[in-house]
């Protein structure tokens, strides 16, 4: 027994830290109270990850230590209009969770415990869960927070004197949301016979098994499981304890799962069975389908339990194969638990058991790490689905957050004061795990913009085929016009033959009242919804681009007589003219055809002179 001792106090390293997870509380009233105050979430109940919840405080006259069950059932249950009831109790003389567990039957909504010392926060832990304790530690369903011992007396005084005092607790910024991915840890062992505790943790993971595939399956998680070993001094690696609770010479150990050397399983056995589930998650992983793990793990507890002797390779092979996995790469992965080296699988779970940045280091087991910091509270499924779901940034949270039983949709009542468009049925109010936001939305690839309170407009290419892009529309007698212009990036713009704002109202232009057309002194103007009509009589028709009656029929042109004698005398005119031009070029032409003629038979004189002086020339 001194030796298993031994195993515990090594368990972590010698500068090893423990943080405390802190939650907000403000004070509402009274105003020399008014401020933001850190208090301590409790290591069991149900925090209210993600949101927040205002009371009344109260002091009890007796009792004040809730040590003791409450004389009357819900005498501290609210009533309708009132806030709820926070009860204020004191610290010492029994557990914490027992505390909580009287003050949640006597009606309270949340239990502030406040120090009875002067000391910084710690966490109250739950009780090791004797039969007397697992009666009530699993049915705490309220939150609680030990607030320190200066600000407890102050609470106390205020009370005392009369005043009101209302209190504010916010869980929305314990756990970190920077983006659309949550990242969490489950510490967990495979050990099934270490009482109360391993039995709660086996059904919490059977129930959250639905949850947590799904949340992996759509990449809106990455999950990681880890087990917690110990290891023994080198003092110590050859004794007979030693060698039954560790493997890898002493170097990873777990306690023994029945607290007895001398019969049942080892704590070796289970080191080694938590081995195998590290390496089946690493080769599920390695084949990205790291939700099988669950599978796995849930069936080796169904199938391969203590109780009934099956805790052994030969089942775990036979879950192993019933899942398809390849056990050959799971033996590859755990490699030799005989040899006296070390196993880079257990080594890396000892590494991460330290705590780093702001999360501290892992001691109880089971607890979940979300976003590198550790969660408080029992292992309840929905309790844990909404600490992962105040993980995720605003607005992108998956369905099951949203979903009833997790939270309540802000946006279902007055649309949570958010802009929206009734008859396109849509809305700038985002439902989220802390609360709705207004923030305007993207509908089927178009964008609207705006401040999400009090307006919001579709904005680019598309924008009209959305709600015709928040401007106004109408149709009468089959003939439907629009203010929404498709090639313009934004904005409303009334249609010719209307006039308005093109958001909300186009009233019809009477264009024929206006005299904006038909004004042609033949012209006849009716009005109709968007346009107009104009005619012009039987034998004329309207030509709409001009403004102006045409006739049908063509009719000859009336002519006076000076205009037909001018037109004559020039006709005769030109006829003489081209006559005479005729005759000259005729002439000129046959003149030059019978010189040519006579040129070939008789010399003129000037051809003989000019023979002569060629003839000349050249003597």
């Amino acid at each position: 027994m001194a030796v298993l001792l031994v195993l515990y106090s090594v368990a972590m390293p010698a500068m090893s830290k423990f943080v405390v997870e802190k939650n907000s509380l403000r004070v509402i009233s009274p105003d020399n109270l008014k401020g933001n105050y850190d208090s301590a979430i409790g290591n069991f109940g149900v925090p209210q990850y993600g949101g927040t919840l205002l009371g009344a405080v109260i002091y009890p006259k007796e009792n004040r230590n809730a040590c003791k069950p409450p004389d009357s059932i819900a005498s501290y249950e609210s009533r309708p209009g009132r806030l709820p009831t926070f009860l204020l109790v004191d610290r010492g003389d029994c557990y914490f969770a027992l505390k909580v567990w009287n003050a949640q039957n006597a009606g309270a909504a949340a239990v502030l415990v406040t120090d009875n010392k002067v000391e910084s926060l710690i966490t109250m832990d739950s009780p090791e869960e004797d039969n007397t304790a697992v009666e009530y530690l699993q049915h705490i369903t309220i939150p609680s927070a030990l607030i320190e011992k200066n600000f407890g007396d102050k609470l106390k005084k205020a009370l005392n004197s009369g005043e009101m005092v209302n209190i504010n607790l916010d869980w929305r910024e314990s756990l970190p949301h920077p983006d659309d991915r949550v990242e969490y840890e489950f510490w967990t062992n495979s050990n099934d016979e270490c009482g109360p505790k391993c039995g709660s943790q086996i059904e919490f993971v059977k129930s959250f098994k639905g949850a947590a595939q799904m949340l992996e399956k759509g990449g809106y998680t990455l999950f990681t499981p880890h087990y917690i070993t110990w290891y023994c001094p080198q003092a110590f690696v050859l004794s007979k304890q030693c060698k039954s609770q560790c493997i890898n010479h002493g170097r990873y150990c777990a306690p023994d799962p029945e607290q007895d050397f001398s019969q049942g399983y080892d704590g070796k056995d289970v080191v080694i069975e938590n081995l195998r589930q590290l390496c089946v998650f690493k080769v599920v992983t390695e084949s990205k389908k790291s939700w099988v793990w669950w599978d796995y793990v849930t069936d080796f507890h169904i199938r391969c339990p203590m109780k009934e002797k099956k805790y052994n390779k030969e089942c775990a092979e036979k879950v192993i194969t019933s899942l398809g996995l390849d056990s050959k790469k799971i033996d590859e992965c755990m490699g030799d638990p005989e040899a006296d080296a070390e196993n880079s699988v257990l080594k890396a779970e000892q590494d991460a058991q330290v705590g780093h940045d702001s999360r501290g280091d892992v001691t109880i087991l089971p607890t979940l790490v979300i976003n590198n910091r550790q969660y408080r509270g029992k292992l309840d499924k929905i309790a844990i689905v909404k600490a992962i779901c105040a993980g995720f940034e605003e607005t992108t949270e998956p369905t099951v957050c949203l979903s009833e039983g997790i939270q309540t949709n802000e946006c279902l009542e007055n649309n949570g004061g958010c802009w929206q468009d009734t008859r396109a049925n849509i809305t700038a109010c985002k439902d989220t795990f802390r609360g709705r936001v207004c923030e305007c939305p993207i509908v089927n690839g178009v964008k609207f913009q705006g401040d999400g309170y009090s307006y919001c407009e579709a904005v680019g290419i598309g924008r009209c085929k959305i709600g015709n892009g928040g401007c106004w529309q109408d149709t009468k007698d089959g003939q439907t016009y629009s203010a929404c212009v498709p090639t313009e990036p934004k904005g409303c713009r009334c249609p010719p033959g209307f006039k308005g704002d093109g958001t909300n109202k186009c009233e019809d232009i009477d264009e024929c009242k206006e005299k904006h057309v038909c004004q042609c002194s033949e012209c006849s103007c009716k009005n109709t919804w968007g346009s107009y009509e104009c005619s012009c009589g039987d034998a004329f028709f309207y030509m709409r681009e001009h403004d102006t009656c045409i006739s049908k029929v063509a009719s000859a042109p009336k002519v006076g007589w000076t205009a037909v004698w001018v037109i004559l005398l020039g006709l005769v005119a030109a006829s003489v003219g081209a006559y005479a031009v005729y005759k000259y070029r005729l002439r000129s032409y046959m003149d030059s055809e019978i010189r040519a003629i006579m040129a070939q038979y008789m010399p003129l004189d000037n051809q003989a002179e000019t023979h002569n002086q060629l003839h000349d020339d050249t003597v």
